[in-house]
């Protein structure tokens, strides 16, 4: 599909032309009717499984088979580890301190995924440059170690807090890709990224969830802007049980106190000087003239 030209509102105040202004080829719906990218929307209901569903609405054709299947591998893949997702914690303070809903607490984990927390965009826009050189795999991926470490300071889609040999998320993902004939350039691309980065430390960073989802959809041609989106979706699931249990289980307005690693690093008590306080000489008492 082409890209579209971009728009700006300057166009429209300067001719006053706007009736595309709010175009969509998403959907349409009309008296008793909508439309679903061409599609009427009880079809889809009836026949598609949600993950159909969703490649649908994202790329706007229905997927084959192999892509249904990598495409629902990534959907199930960000299950729970866990509190050590800032997304999970995120989430699980709102909730403490928001029983009444789960929307705001759903908002405060999806808002808390982000290139630090795991987003698959990064990788993906990573090895979509680095594909896009051409030329030898593992000179493109020493190219990538450079430009990365003097862009981030680290490669993204590599290495693990927790899991030092192995991120077993990712392990799968990788294998059950290759099974499917999803791993393909990118993920190529990934591996030798990988290489390269074990022989410049002299240890193995292995491949996370992140990198694995980042190279399979973008293997599978989605946009990177999508596949930010869709990382944050995939957990989706596992924060909603992470809110339904602290509203139900846990502790009402969650704190960090000293004995769970609060510690204050600040100045010792001290005081204004005389002339900051109040009725000190020479200072008014916060009050206009008359």
């Amino acid at each position: 599909m082409a890209t579209p030209p971009k728009r700006h509102v300057g166009q429209y105040v300067a001719s006053g032309d706007w009736s595309d202004y709010w175009t969509t080829r998403i959907s349409r719906a009309e008296s008793g009717k909508i439309w679903v990218r061409g599609y009427p929307i009880e079809e889809l209901i009836e026949n598609l499984s949600y993950v159909e569903s969703a490649f649908l609405l994202l790329r706007g054709e229905l997927p084959d088979e192999r892509e249904l299947e990598l495409f629902d591998l990534v959907m199930r893949s960000g299950m729970d580890q866990q509190l050590i997702s800032s997304a999970a914690c995120a989430a699980r303070y709102t909730a403490s301190a928001f029983p009444d809903s789960a929307v705001p607490a759903l908002a405060s984990g999806i808002l808390a995924s982000g290139s630090v927390t795991g987003s698959p965009q990064e990788p993906a826009e990573m090895l979509i440059e680095a594909v896009g050189w051409g030329g030898e795999r593992d000179e493109a991926a020493e190219r990538v170690l450079g430009l990365w470490s003097e862009r981030r300071g680290a490669t993204p889609g590599l290495g693990h807090p927790m899991h030092k040999g192995a991120e077993p998320r990712a392990v799968s993902v990788r294998k059950l890709a290759i099974e499917l004939d999803g791993w393909r350039e990118h993920g190529r691309m990934l591996d030798a990224v990988e290489a390269a980065l074990e022989r410049r430390k002299g240890k193995r960073i292995p491949i996370n969830l992140a990198g694995a989802l980042g190279a399979v959809l973008a293997d599978l041609e989605f946009d990177p802007l999508v596949i930010g989106g869709l990382g944050a979706a995939t957990y989706g699931m596992s924060l909603l049980a992470h809110i339904a249990e602290e509203v139900r289980e846990g502790v009402p307005l969650r704190i960090i106190p000293d004995a769970l690693g609060s510690h204050y690093a600040g100045p010792e008590e001290r005081h204004l000087p005389a002339d900051r306080m109040r009725g000190a000489k020479g200072r008014g008492s916060g009050r206009g003239e008359a």
